[in-house]
């Protein structure tokens, strides 16, 4: 008998334990009213009394949350829930354009869908954008909760809200579970204040990065604790849920201070990209790596996780800003005095882009793009100096100078290599320029983001391209204007109806026979080191790797695989193994495509040279110990890069006198770019 009492007490005891766990759902309605197009939040309350377990947390407390919306366009609408003890969550926000009425529309942590990319009619149950467990947070539901709903664009639309409703029960909603990453994390207290595009406001910055090939946790000791102002950025990007942000390091005045973060040089702007668009989550990190590759400043950068708020925000991309600075973009300083002579000549950045964002002014081309058709112009804006400390005469200086090169460049005497655009710009700047967003069919290239610089005339103060930026649609990732295809050419951008359209540089530039042998020569090059199929191919399986737990917290939180998101084309994977591998498809047919259609030819002369007859050589060659580069003109300054056959630059010098190099470099093939007034040449050089 003592076996059957046994089981009988079990048994008892179950069914106690699922009775005192089973507490029936509590459900709290509140009125709704009428919403003023006004773009004020309105705020609707339900006083919750009376509460089976008063202490609510991940066993017992709120579990859904149920909205009636009567309102056009849902993509104007931001709603937030309050609890009791302040604590705010964003339910929505930007959804999609002309969606319409919610209608017994249920949030729950548990929903098998996420609210962000779903259509209308919203009607069942949907995850929203920050959980409802993080108000399980052991406070009291007893007690008011306010609903907090604004339209955010006042005098075009507006709606009702109907009624809502809070359930309680012992399912409650809880917070997404971040416990340790291979990655740093950075965590960001705003103290309660909403992160605004502009101006910045204070918050409080930790990094927590433990090491190489350590795992980091929330609550481990910081290896950075500091303030910081944070503000939104982008510009389209600001209507994804996920946001980018852009932050500057200040002391606890609000002074800016220059300080090193994980490991890049001191400075105190900083980015972190949200890369919401690209779900590969690689394509910024790539093309920048690219543009490095080929021997120029690129945004450093790491990949961080990010907690905002105690809340997980996801996978970002943390990186410099593009900005003049000796460990950036190495370029003369320009005060307000500089307004005459060499200092006048340089440095300047600026750049081709939209005027939302970071956009400012400037001034408009002479010089219209060629697929116009609706009167469309090219516009410069000021990047550095900023617009509010470059003076008048710095102002004329650049818009003169440009002026004169595209003026050079699009004249009769444009190919000459003397009294050409080459006399105001540095060629080999733009061949690599255009084949990186070439290789990435940028949708977006060359008219947009597209950053310029010039230093001072006694530092070869020619027109440089770059650095490069954003790529987050690019790589097949439009659906808009061939954006998809791997096929076709980005700087021949089909959609003439664009307000943003490319400038006539590079028509006129891939007309040349010149330029075109050297592109095909820096093409041939980069294709046998860093840019061939398997290099490229390894490069994301290497990023997959150390990305993998991250990414699928990632898109845990942001629920986008499988789905549409602007402007990703049709079919839309539903992994982020399945993202890659379409990634890697695609870039492989699009390396190949290129292969066939670069035009030019690379002369090759002897051994050592690779793209033109010449004039220089290198001594000895194969070296041991030095080398030396014979034949420069001594009255023309310089530049040598040493690449190796990865494709990474090893030496960087400036050769104002000549070149004389002692090498420590391992054994094995290296190639050697010598830039020299308008004439580069490539030659081989073997370390023995």
């Amino acid at each position: 008998m003592k076996p059957i009492l046994t089981t009988l007490n079990t048994s008892v005891l179950l069914i106690f334990l699922l009775f005192v766990n089973s507490v029936t759902a509590q459900t709290y309605g509140g009125a709704g009213g009428e919403l003023s197009d006004n773009g004020q939040w309105h705020s609707f309350s339900i006083n919750v009394s009376g509460l089976s377990v008063s202490q609510i947390d991940t066993t017992f407390g709120l579990s859904q949350v149920k909205l009636n919306i009567q309102h056009s366009n849902a993509s104007q609408l931001i709603v937030k829930l309050e609890a009791p003890d302040g604590s705010v969550i964003l339910l929505f926000q930007d959804l999609c354009w002309g969606c319409t009425n919610f209608i017994n529309t249920a949030f729950r942590d548990d929903a098998t869908e996420g609210i962000i990319v779903q259509s209308a009619p919203f009607t069942g149950s949907y995850r929203p954008i920050e959980n409802l467990g993080y108000l399980n947070n052991k406070q009291s539901g007893n007690g008011l909760w306010k609903l907090w709903i604004k339209d955010t664009d006042p005098w075009s639309s507006s709606g009702s809200l109907l009624g809502w409703e809070l359930q309680f029960d012992n399912n409650p909603g809880r917070p997404i579970a971040f416990k340790s990453t291979n990655l740093p994390i950075v965590m960001i207290n705003t103290n309660g204040h909403e992160i605004i595009d502009d101006p910045k406001i204070m918050a409080d910055f930790i990094i927590i990065d433990n090491g190489l090939g350590a795992s980091n946790h929330p609550d481990d000791s910081p290896s950075f604790v500091g303030k910081i102002g944070i503000e939104l950025r982008g510009s389209s990007s600001q209507t994804f849920p996920k946001k980018s942000y852009g932050l500057e390091t200040w002391d606890d005045t609000g002074n800016s201070i220059d300080t090193s973060l994980l490991g890049m040089p001191a400075e105190s702007d900083w980015i972190l990209n949200a890369n919401y668009a690209d779900k590969t989550l690689m394509h910024n990190a790539i093309s920048y790596q690219l543009w490095m590759n080929m021997g120029h400043y690129a945004t450093r950068y790491r990949w961080v996780e990010v907690m905002l708020n105690g809340r997980y925000k996801g996978l970002y991309l943390f990186s410099e800003k593009i900005k003049r600075d000796k460990n950036r973009l190495n370029i003369s300083k320009l005060e307000p005095s500089s307004t005459s002579g060499d200092k006048l000549t340089g440095g300047y950045i600026f750049k081709v882009d939209k005027s939302t964002g970071s956009g400012g002014d400037g001034w408009t081309s002479s010089f219209p793009p060629p697929a116009a058709t609706g009167g469309q112009t090219i516009f410069f804006q000021y990047e550095y100096p900023k617009q509010d400390d470059i003076v008048q005469e710095q102002k004329s200086y650049i818009s003169t100078y440009v002026n004169e090169w595209e003026a050079a460049l699009d004249g009769p005497n444009s190919a000459d290599t003397l009294i050409g655009w080459r006399k105001y710009a540095k060629e080999y700047t733009f061949t690599d320029y255009l084949l990186v967003n070439e290789v990435s069919k940028n949708v977006d290239g060359y008219r947009l983001s597209t950053f310029l610089h010039k230093d001072r005339d006694s530092k070869d103060g020619r027109i440089s391209m770059g650095p490069v930026w954003d790529y987050d649609i690019a790589y097949g990732n439009a659906d808009y204007c061939d954006g998809n295809l791997y096929s076709g050419w980005a700087y021949q951008f089909p959609c003439s109806d664009d307000y943003w359209l490319v400038p006539f540089w590079w028509e006129k530039l891939m007309s040349q026979s010149l330029f075109t042998d050297r592109l095909q020569c820096q093409w041939s090059m980069f294709r046998s080191s860093f840019l061939s199929n398997q290099e490229m191919n390894s490069m994301i399986d290497s990023l997959a790797t150390m990305l993998a737990p991250a990414a699928h917290r990632n898109f845990h939180t942001w629920p986008t695989l499988g789905h549409y998101t602007w402007p990703d084309p049709y079919p839309w994977p539903t992994t982020w193994e399945e993202e890659l591998n379409s990634f890697k498809s695609w870039l492989n047919h699009r390396l190949n495509w290129l292969d066939q259609n670069i035009p030019g030819t690379c002369l090759t002369v002897g051994e050592q040279e690779i793209n033109s007859a010449s004039h220089l050589f290198i001594n000895p060659n194969p070296a041991s110990g030095y080398f030396k580069i014979e034949g420069l003109n001594m009255r023309v300054n310089a530049e040598v890069t040493v690449i190796d056959m990865t494709g990474r630059v090893v030496v960087y010098e400036p050769a104002c006198t000549g070149f004389v190099y002692t090498t420590t470099l391992n054994s094995g093939l290296y190639l050697i770019r010598i830039q020299q007034a308008e004439e580069m040449t490539v030659l081989k050089l073997m370390i023995e």
